[in-house]
This record gives C-alpha cells, sequence and structure tokens, in this order.
C-alpha cells in the first residue's frame, strides 16, 4: 500500500487530492497532506529571495519523506524545492507539475500553458521548456489576468470561471495543447466549452505512484 506525502501550500489542495484519489479508485493509496501556505505567501513577497524560500520548502520535503514511499510537491511556484530536496531524499520526491508537462509536450506541436500566479510564470516556463526539448513542442506560457486575486479572497468558484474561460479561448485560436499549470485550476476543466485542457492533479498523483512502486532511487 503506497504511502505518499503531499506538501501543499494551499489547504484547498486537499480536497482536490482526495476528490482525484477517489475518482481514480486508489482506494489502497495512502494520503498524507501538508499545508506550508507561509512558503508561498514568502516567495510571493515583492523583493523576496526565492532561494532561502526552495531551501526551506526543500528542507519540509526531506522531513516528509522520512514517513513516505513518496514525496508530491503540488506549487508550481515552488516546484524546483523537489530537485533540492531529492538530492538527500531516501524517496521519490516529485513536482506534480512535472509529469503534465510531459504530458502536454508529448504530441509536439503548440502547448499554451495557463498559470493563475504570476510567481508561478518562470518556473512553470522552466519546466515546460526543457520538457518540449525531447519533441520540439512549441511553448507559449499566459497568465489569466485577475484569477489570482479572486482564488485569495476566496472567490473559487470566480476562479476557476476566469480559467476555464481562458482555456476556451486558448482553444479557439487553433489547433494546440491546453495545461492547466497550476493543481487548484483543475477544476476549471468541466467548465470548459471548446477546449479538453489538461490538469495536473491525476496525472501527478499517478506518477507518484509509479515512483513509490518502483522503489527508492539510490
Amino acid at each position: 500500500m503506497p504511502r505518499l506525502s503531499l506538501l501543499h501550500t494551499a489547504r484547498s489542495n486537499i480536497l482536490v487530492f482526495e476528490t482525484v484519489r477517489r475518482q481514480m479508485r486508489l482506494d489502497g493509496v495512502m494520503l498524507h497532506h501538508r499545508v506550508r501556505a507561509d512558503l508561498l505567501a514568502a516567495a510571493e513577497r515583492p523583493g523576496a529571495a526565492v532561494a532561502p524560500v526552495l531551501r526551506r520548502t526543500a528542507s519540509e520535503l526531506r522531513i516528509l519523506a522520512a514517513g513516505a514511499d513518496a514525496v508530491l510537491l503540488t506549487c508550481s511556484t515552488l516546484g524546483p524545492a523537489a530537485v533540492l530536496a531529492q538530492e538527500a531524499a531516501r524517496v521519490p520526491v516529485l513536482r506534480v507539475d512535472q509529469a503534465l508537462a510531459n504530458e502536454a509536450v508529448r504530441r509536439g506541436g503548440k502547448v499554451v500553458v495557463l498559470c493563475a500566479a504570476g510567481a508561478t510564470i518562470a518556473p512553470t516556463r522552466a519546466l515546460f521548456e526543457h520538457a518540449a526539448l525531447l519533441t520540439g513542442a512549441e511553448i507559449e506560457v499566459r497568465l489569466v489576468p485577475g484569477a489570482w486575486e479572486r482564488f485569495r479572497a476566496g472567490d473559487n468558484a470566480g476562479y476557476l470561471a476566469l480559467a476555464a474561460e481562458a482555456a476556451d479561448l486558448a482553444g479557439r485560436e487553433g489547433p494546440a495543447t491546453v495545461a492547466l499549470a497550476q493543481a487548484s485550476m483543475a477544476g476549471a476543466a468541466k467548465l470548459c466549452r471548446e477546449a479538453v485542457p489538461l490538469t495536473s492533479p491525476a496525472v501527478g498523483l499517478a506518477a507518484a505512484i509509479a515512483a513509490a512502486q518502483g522503489g527508492r532511487p539510490s
């Protein structure tokens, strides 16, 4: 029975991943959730140095690794911390959007990646462009205007509606794969009328389970 520890920076992501676990019928998978909203807040602070926040996040990930078969970081803004944590962790440490990036670029062509938080753009672009080196996919990263303000205000319905609207717009522009970069945006997929965007929770969870069952890295 795989034991996965998930590090979130938004408490609402607990429900997102528990819902996906039920939908995937992963009754034998144990999820342990840890929420550290302060880490994202520190990274988003104007003028803040990101490197120290990534080190703190990596430290938290290593702590979670002590009692798990794999660890999943669900915050895209802090995604690079997973690589730092893996250097000293005895179990796989994954970022949820890595599997999303791999899937999005698989068929090549144009990939429109939608972000809600401005702080997520740089690490997301780096992740997707690196994944695209293998397939030649063309990456365009866009910010969904006003979405993060809605999320911060607790207006989840408005947040998801804006994300869905942006996804449909990208879908109307021509043949492209549309990806919702942040796990918190996943619920927008079912609101879309024209696009069928890729989301990270299901593919990220599947990747973590596969890594956990594949054994501990050397």
